[in-house]
């Protein structure tokens, strides 16, 4: 047998990951991610204005509703699922730096990772902890609204004491969630992209790597935290950029964390 061939009848050895990643890594991730999308921006496009669309439907909704600051909570849980939207992207950047003509049939296909279904089991996680955000959230509007007498349809509300102690005590347990969630998956789908694991070894993988290069990652969620933030304010449109630009780096990042 060729000795960089794995036997298949034989356990995946366990992920090597880096302890040394540098805050300049995230520079050049970040611009290899921006020349990935340059070189392919067919896919961004997609990903992208599929993750906008879903923004202004879930806009018009809260809005039709008469509910318009439910808007704080999903726009702040919107970075939960970007994650999953972005599976297509891994491929494409791990096609691309392999040489490989990305397709779409390979790039849509990649929500099956290695035909076992893990990637989805990730999908259903990110399903739960988006549900269970907006419970929370719910919750946390209750306990501090409820005895000001004004309710969702009034952003009015929002400047109230009531409504400022709410914003303040939602924004620390959500950054909390948040940071908890993107612990667990920044690693482990890029990771599930390219190797055939199970997806508990992906998640342990991903937050060995928060773990032991803890200030660059956190870093790293400052950035995706600020970049996302301000592409949703124009009407969600710059996410059509900063989904498929982060996207693309996330997957650089992940190739400089696994060995």
């Amino acid at each position: 047998m060729n000795a960089i061939e794995q036997d298949p009848a034989l356990p995946l050895p366990p992920p090597q990951v880096a302890e040394d990643l540098v805050l300049g890594d995230l520079g050049r991730a970040l611009a290899a991610g921006w020349r990935d999308f340059l070189a392919m921006p067919q896919f961004g496009i997609f990903f992208g204005g599929f993750y906008v669309l879903a923004g202004l439907a879930m806009g018009g909704a809260a809005i039709a509703g008469g509910e318009p600051t439910w808007l704080i909570p999903a726009m702040a849980g919107f970075p939960l699922v970007a994650p999953f939207v972005a599976v297509g992207l891994y491929e494409a950047s791990r096609r691309r730096e392999a040489g490989e003509a990305p397709s779409w049939r390979a790039v849509l296909g990649a929500l099956k990772g290695h035909g076992d279904d893990q990637i989805l089991s990730m999908g259903v996680i990110v399903f739960v902890a988006f549900s269970f955000w907006m419970i929370v959230a719910h919750a946390i509007f209750a306990v501090f609204m409820a005895e000001s007498g004004m309710g969702g349809e009034s952003v009015a509300a929002l400047l109230t004491p009531a409504g400022l102690t709410m914003l303040a005590v939602g924004s620390a347990v959500g950054a909390v969630m948040a940071f908890a969630f993107y612990a667990m998956t920044v690693i482990s789908l890029p990771m599930l992209v390219e190797r055939k694991v199970d997806f508990l070894t992906a998640i342990i993988a991903s937050f060995k790597v928060v773990r032991t290069n803890l200030f660059v990652m956190l870093a790293w969620a400052a950035i995706i935290a600020a970049v996302l933030f301000a592409a949703m304010i124009p009407a969600f449109l710059g996410l059509m950029v900063a989904l498929p630009v982060l996207g693309h780096a996330t997957w650089h990042l992940y190739r400089g964390a696994i060995a």
